[in-house]
């Protein structure tokens, strides 16, 4: 391998693996040995990148804007247009918005062969909207109170018709080409429930936190879909 691909690659590894990345799994993605994993971190240290860290005890790349801009295959550009196309029939304007935006400021870094390439991208997805309903509650809200592990007060109708009205800790939403829903741990049944959010009919800021328990909510909540998971309230919950 030329190395300039290397030193890329070695950069790209830095970026995407969680940090502190030790030297032996840099040393496996990158394909080299340790010996030559030292020398291409100390070339990448004199070239201008800061990476923290030291043999023993991983290493951590801090980005820095007088680096050069980090590069895609074209494969990966072809992926990133084909994804933020797709986003349209979700029916999330602002999160659309969003990624056509980040998309945008991406193409705009990347070296003129590859910015060509995102222009001319081969594989697109087009659609002609939504294929539901848009919600009647605010997501950006939902969103928010996920971010910030901020509970919400929402009256809910279930797949039944009844109503009722709960408080929740919001995790996460989840999104479909039919469904959008939402993971929570419902304070009212002390339980996880999924709600479609197109059955949200109102919610509240309370002004409670839960932080810092979402993390944990959700990794166990996936290790009880492992063994039962739970019904998707509005079939009872």
């Amino acid at each position: 391998m030329a190395r300039t691909d290397r030193l890329m690659r070695l950069m790209d590894v830095l970026r995407r693996l969680p940090a502190p990345v030790t030297s032996a799994r840099l040393a496996e993605e990158t394909g080299v040995s340790r010996r030559q994993l030292y020398r291409d971190i100390a070339t990448l240290r004199a070239g201008g990148a800061l990476i923290d860290g030291a043999a023993g005890l991983g290493y951590t790349l801090t980005e820095d804007p007088a680096l050069p801009p980090q590069s895609f295959s074209q494969l990966e550009i072809e992926a990133l247009r084909l994804a933020v196309d797709a986003l349209g029939r979700i029916g999330d304007a602002e999160l659309t918005g969003a990624a056509h935006d980040a998309l945008a400021r991406i193409i705009a870094t990347l070296p003129e062969r590859q910015s060509r390439q995102a222009l001319h991208a081969i594989t697109r997805s087009f659609t002609s909207g939504p294929d539901r309903a848009p919600p009647s509650v605010d997501l950006a809200a939902i969103r928010q109170a996920c971010w910030d592990e901020m509970a919400l007060e929402i009256d809910y109708t279930d797949l039944k018709g009844a109503a009722t009205r709960r408080v929740i800790w919001p995790l996460g939403l989840s999104y479909s080409e039919q469904t959008l829903m939402l993971l929570a741990h419902c304070r009212l049944r002390m339980d996880y429930r999924v709600f479609h959010v197109n059955r949200i009919g109102a919610l509240h800021q309370t002004g409670h936190s839960f932080r810092p328990r979402r993390v944990a909510l959700v990794r166990d909540y996936a290790a009880t879909r492992r063994i039962s998971p739970p019904d998707p309230c509005g079939t009872g919950g």
